[in-house]
Formats: C-alpha cells, structure tokens, sequence
C-alpha cells in the first residue's frame, strides 16, 4: 500500500465577508479533495498542544507523529538539521529572518517579514557578508533559503538568551516592534549584534534588497527526534521547498528529496513535486508531500491568492496523484498543519481539518471539504501527533 500525506500549509481560515461568509477552504475549486472526503473520514485534530506557539515547527511535527512537547526545542534547530549543521549540545540555533522594519527604533513596526520575498541568489550574499564581518567565536551565521536563515550561538543554551521570547516577524506584520526591542534589550550581545548588522544593510555597495534588518527568533537547542521507519514502520520521504519540513526529515531519518523550482509560494514547480512523489513510491511506502503557498497567502492578506493557492493544490498536486495512482492500493491523508486566517495574517489555534481515505475508512457521504464539514462529524482528536498513528490503525497498518 502507498501513503500519500499532503499538506496545505495554512490552508485553514474564518469566513470572510468578502467570501460572502465563505472561508477560503469553501471558496476554492477542490473537485479532487471534495471527492476523497466523500468516500472517506473527515475529521479535526489539535495539532498545536495547549501552551505552545501555533508555528509551523510545532505543527509539522505534530503531523509526522511527534509529540512537540517532549521533543520540540525551537523553530531554529529544526532548520539547522535541514542544513546538517554539527552543534555542540549547548549551542542556541535561532532562526533568522532578514525582514524590512520602518525603522529600528520603539516607534518602528515591521513592514515585511520576508523583505519582499527576497531571492535566494540575493539574500544568501548578504547573509555570507554578515558572517565576515560580525562573524566570531560566539555567533556564526548560516544562509538558509529566500528570507530564511540562521545564527548559531556558540553555548547560547546556557545563558538567559535562551529564554528570550521574540515575537516570529510574520506574527507582527504591521505591528510595532517596541515589544522585541525591549526583549532583545535584555542581551547586550544580542542587541549590538542587530544593530551593526543593521549597519551592514544599509550599504547599497552590499544589499540593494528590501531588507534592512536582521530578526533572531525561535531560538533553542539541537534537535533530536526518533528514527520515523523505526516508529511508523515506513520508509518514508519528505518533499517540500522550505527547510523546516527538510530538517524534520532530516532528524528523524527520512529521505529528504529536492525538487528543482520549489519556491514555497503561490508559484512552484507542482508538477515536479507530484513527480518526485511518484518515483518514491515505487520502491518506498510513504510520503509527505508540504505546499507552502496557502500560508504564504495569508501572511500577505490575500483571500483572492489564498484561494488560488487552495484550488491550485488541489488541481495541480492531488489530481494527478490520483490520476497516476488509481489502479494501485492507495492511502490519502490530506489536511494543514495550522490555520492562517486572512483577518490575522498569521497562525491561529484553531484545530485543522483532515481527511482520511483507504482501506478501513467508511465513506462520510459528506460532499464537501471544509473547516466545517470535517467539523460537523464530531471526529476530533485532541492529539495532534496521534493522527498518522490514528490513520495508520484506520488503514489496518498498525
């Protein structure tokens, strides 16, 4: 039998009234998705236990079958794993944004957490002439993908920057920066660090790029996950164009496959995707297969794109995969990781709508896939990280 988890990240939402009280979930074209629900389960799960950031870090881990409050540590050292980074026990990875502020000042406010989406071939030389030039024995910084990089703080763990609670820059798009300046504030180290990075942006002969300053966040220790074949008894693959999904794989033993042209917005390469999940398959069990573009839409405040994203992975990732798979036994388990509503532009707690179709599940007879229909079976599992095991057993796998 092959899995397939698909996941449209931040494809969960609210009504809108621009929507005509439709989320984007119901406004969206999902002929592929509306049909799998019918024949299958559809239910909700909590995917972001109680007390812990709604991040896609905690989200994702949840849905690969980890529980994020015995093994998450930071959204940071999940993406040093992707990179394969070596970490002392006691380093602090946070991850680093390169993001566009008003100004560095307590009335600034962030205009964009991503400096317009800024490219990889222009954000990886800036980040590479910040470690020559603030780079040392206590800080070395790491270039990632478009805005997404990292700093490692060499035995960070054990000093109070640890505990530092900033603010994830896509949570405060709009908003005053006041608040994390007064965190950062607390860490001479930290602070100056910013600050003369900032310096660093503001030469033209260096960056010509929207990003004028640099956003530590989501700091912690290294990560370390059980082996995924070892607990799911699955070889399995993950396929994603941002490295948080990467470094989950990574660190717990997956197969981390690379599709040329994944962007991790609204336009990616689909069909390179779908591709890659088919060749795994043909000798493996198991893949999770991550969409970025539906989150992305939403921290830009776009209904319209949102629902563009939605149709789009539903036309563009699930059809053809039921297309290529439909004389073979197949499982589907299809849902997000989190909400991101238009109105908030970023993560919500809200439980996410799945759907679960293969062998062992009755068909819901339900006609459509929604944040309310899945809500109207009254199937909600209260455990997130229980819901591939949950699928697993469902399927007669466990």
């Amino acid at each position: 039998m092959k899995i397939l988890y698909l996941i449209a990240d931040g494809m969960g939402g609210w009504p809108l009234d621009k929507l005509g009280g439709k989320t984007t979930m119901e406004a969206a074209h999902t002929p592929n998705m509306d049909a799998l629900a019918k024949t299958g389960i559809i239910g909700r799960a909590q995917t972001v236990p109680e007390g812990m950031p709604p991040g896609s870090d905690v989200a994702n881990m949840s849905l690969l079958g980890f529980d994020p409050a015995t093994y998450h540590t930071g959204r940071g050292p999940i993406e040093a794993a992707a990179q394969g980074l070596e970490l002392g026990a006691d380093d602090l990875v946070w991850r680093l944004n390169l993001v566009t502020v008003s100004k560095l000042t307590i009335d600034g406010y962030m205009r964009d957490y991503s400096s317009g989406h800024i490219s990889t071939d222009i954000s990886r030389p800036i980040v590479e002439t910040l470690q020559e030039k603030l780079g040392d024995d206590s800080y070395t910084f790491y270039p990632g993908i478009q805005y997404r990089h990292l700093l490692v703080q060499k035995d960070g763990a054990l000093t109070e920057d640890a505990d530092l609670l900033i603010s994830p820059p896509h949570d405060i798009t709009d908003k005053s920066i006041k608040p994390d300046l007064r965190v950062f504030s607390r860490s001479p180290f930290l602070w100056d660090l910013v600050f003369e990075a900032k310096d660093i942006l503001e030469d033209r002969s260096i960056n010509m790029s929207m990003a004028n300053s640099i956003w530590p966040w989501g700091q912690g220790r290294p990560l370390n996950l059980p082996n995924f074949k070892e607990t799911s008894g699955m070889k399995g693959a993950v396929i994603s164009a941002v490295d948080l999904i990467k470094g989950l794989g990574n660190a717990s033993g997956m197969d981390v496959i690379d599709v040329e042209g994944a962007t991790g917005l609204l336009e990616t390469n689909y069909q390179g995707k779908v591709d890659a999940a088919l060749t795994f398959l043909e000798d493996n069990d198991f893949v999770f297969v991550h969409l970025e573009g539906p989150d992305e839409c939403g921290h830009g405040g776009s209904a319209k794109d949102k629902v563009e994203a939605i149709s789009r992975f539903d036309a563009r990732v699930v059809a053809p995969l039921r297309e290529a798979l439909k004389d073979q036994e197949t499982a589907w388990i299809i849902t997000c990781d989190h909400f991101t509503p238009i109105v908030e532009r970023t993560h919500t707690m809200d439980a996410v709508p799945f759907i679960l179709n293969g062998p062992g599940c009755d068909a819901s007879g339900i006609e459509s896939f929604s944040e309310q229909s899945a809500d109207s079976t009254g199937l909600k599992l209260e455990k997130g990280h229980e819901l591939l095991s949950f699928a697993l057993k469902t399927f007669g796998l466990k």
